[in-house]
């Protein structure tokens, strides 16, 4: 196993609805989805876009960016295109790319390795050498087909290659679904620090096809339940009382429930993006809860030896726990979180491996982008459905959080 080293903001946040959502209202319904793609827009002026949510829709994918690239390019649908992918997903690939060939494309697949360690530069620029063999110009597009770590090093190798290529996102697992499709997010990791590399380049639009989801290991689809959970934590009280009832639904791919809880996510993310693109006015830094902690686990662990989901989970038990050392919050409230990532199959418990490396962990969370000056910053509910920034917590509480 490889090794690497390593005030308070109130969160206000406005809900919108460009998807059916009845969670806005303080008393949850079910969901009532129709057959059609659910779409969930991101508003953010000439870079907005599209997510289309639905069963089979990579198939139909040439036809459903085709009005996403006269958008950008009026009077002109590119007609060549680079596919990267992870060697997992190559059915999802070539799905992709039949369907944009049916449609007159020509599409090249250039395949990376699986896992963590490929968000490197040196997978970078083995993209951009490939990128120049294909004479890809401005107009080139770039398809992510993954997870996460496909999404971002695709995204940032769009971002940096001639200074711009237009991407789409596919994502194929629930976290990428949830979490790193939306945004803009890209990037790559450092030795000392994941995604300390990256930029904001949003993508044209997003397919999200559930079909993928049926073919992903259950380790991986229970990480991306952690990111599920965590919308209904730091946003919506509401749609995380939806998921302590419908939890096992959700996890068991049953259609209607998983296409709610995705379109609600990513509605939940879409509205702290709108609102905070950049980064600027701290909104989206409540999107980073139990990320603090969770980064310095991935680190510290090697990259890939945790899933993301699964130290998001941990770090999320550890952060609650923080914040009710600080008398922020009452116990049942730690309780139910851990209740229902259990329930979704997750670890609660920093692994023991860990336990004894609390200055490493200390060091690595001082590289979080929400430090200032060495200071340590934390994300930290409230209540259920609504968070804080915090500043200047004393190292002793946060390593009491981690002993918890």
């Amino acid at each position: 196993m490889g090794t690497n080293r390593c005030g308070h903001a109130p969160i206000a946040l406005n809900c919108r609805q460009s998807v059916p959502s009845p969670l806005c209202d303080p008393r949850p319904q079910e969901p009532n989805l129709a057959a059609e793609p659910d779409t969930v827009h991101v508003s953010l002026g000439d870079r907005s876009y599209d997510i289309l949510i639905a069963d089979g829709i990579l198939s139909a994918a040439a036809d459903a960016a085709a009005p996403w690239f006269l958008r950008k390019f009026p009077g002109h649908v590119p007609h060549a295109a680079a596919i990267i992918a992870d060697a997992n997903v190559q059915a999802h690939a070539g799905r992709l790319q039949q369907s944009l060939a049916q449609a007159g494309w020509s599409a090249t697949v250039l395949t990376v390795e699986p896992g963590e360690t490929s968000k490197s530069l040196a997978q970078a620029a083995a993209l951009y050498d490939r990128l120049v063999e294909l004479n890809a110009d401005r107009r080139t597009p770039v398809f992510a087909v993954g997870g996460g770590v496909v999404g971002d090093l695709a995204g940032f190798v769009a971002t940096t290659f001639n200074r711009g290529l237009p991407f789409v996102q596919v994502p194929t697992t629930l976290l990428a679904d949830v979490d790193s499709s939306v945004g803009g997010k890209v990037g790559i990791n450092h030795p000392r620090a994941k995604n300390l590399i990256g930029a904001f380049h949003q993508p044209l639009g997003v397919l999200i096809d559930i079909a993928c989801l049926r073919t992903l290991p259950q380790r991986e689809l229970r990480s991306g339940l952690a990111e599920i959970v965590k919308y209904g934590v730091i946003l919506d009280a509401g749609f995380f009382e939806w998921l302590e009832r419908q939890v096992e639904s959700v996890a068991g791919l049953e259609p209607a429930a998983v296409r709610h809880a995705i379109a609600r996510s990513c509605r939940l993310k879409a509205d702290v993006v709108e609102q905070d693109e950049f980064e600027r006015s701290g909104l989206r830094a409540a999107l980073n809860y139990g990320h603090t902690f969770a980064h310095a686990f991935e680190a510290l662990a090697g990259y890939g030896e945790l899933l993301h989901g699964e130290a998001v989970s941990i770090g999320m038990v550890c952060a609650s726990r923080l914040a009710e050392r600080l008398g922020r919050i009452s116990p049942d409230i730690t309780a139910r979180q851990v209740e229902l990532l259990k329930r979704c199959g997750l670890p609660t418990v920093v692994p023991g491996d860990l336990r004894n490396r609390e200055s490493e962990i200390l060091d690595c969370m001082r590289l979080d982008k929400k430090s200032e000056a060495g200071r340590l910053r934390f994300v930290l509910p409230s209540r259920l459905g609504a968070v804080e920034l915090v500043s200047d917590v004393d190292h002793a509480d946060v390593l009491a959080a981690l002993d918890a």
